[in-house]
């Protein structure tokens, strides 16, 4: 008998659903089971039982993971609700890419977090109306806009008039991580400053 005897009723499918949320959530965003295992310190095989259901999840083990997947320990078990009235925004896959929205009425400025798999792919640009604003939460991303190829490392953000034929991917192996804001056309990004201090004035000239 494999560890996997989680037990029955609600609790016993929480838990048995585990492994295959782990799994689905590890593929969607381009991960490895080495680099999962890297990225943990849990070994390869515990993973791959983990994910398949011969391993019961603990808490030693789902904290790791839910670190490195950089998401909150509930979305991994998939617990039902116990009545928390905050909002909780489900994720889709939008051309193999993790989307989550994080503006909940519709409106002039959208807000996304947005995670692409590792892997170097041909830029396919495009066109459309409107205004966006990429931020690099982790990972490195390629911006193809119009004539020019850049690289975006964490902390670095670009902004373009999306009918300027664009495209943006992971650089390399590693997935990464973007907060997308997108706006109608004519809809542009303001970041406001408190205004710098006044210099103090000099002492009057005597009279």
């Amino acid at each position: 008998m494999t560890d996997s005897a989680n037990g029955s009723g609600e609790i016993g499918e929480v838990l048995a659903g585990v492994g295959p949320r782990l799994r689905r959530m590890r593929t969607g965003r381009g991960v490895t089971l080495a680099a999962l295992a890297e990225a943990t310190g849990i070994s390869k095989s515990t993973l791959s039982r983990l994910e398949s259901g011969q391993r019961r999840p603990s808490l030693e083990l789902l904290l790791p993971i839910a670190r490195a997947h950089r998401v909150a320990l509930d979305e991994l078990v998939g617990a039902p609700e116990t009545g928390d009235p905050r909002v909780r925004l489900a994720p889709r896959t939008v051309h193999g890419r993790t989307v989550v929205p994080l503006t909940r009425q519709p409106g002039a400025l959208q807000a996304y977090k947005m995670i692409i798999p590792g892997g170097v792919r041909e830029p396919e640009p495009r066109t459309h109306e409107g205004y966006e604003w990429l931020y690099v939460l982790a990972g490195r991303l390629r911006l193809v806009l119009g004539d020019r190829d850049l690289v975006l490392g964490q902390g670095e953000a670009a902004e373009f008039d999306t009918r300027l034929p664009h495209w943006f991917g992971s650089l390399d192996e590693r997935p990464v991580e973007v907060l997308s804001l997108f706006g109608r056309q004519g809809e542009r990004m303001h970041v406001r400053a408190r205004p710098a201090a006044r210099a103090p004035e000099g002492p009057e000239e005597p009279r």
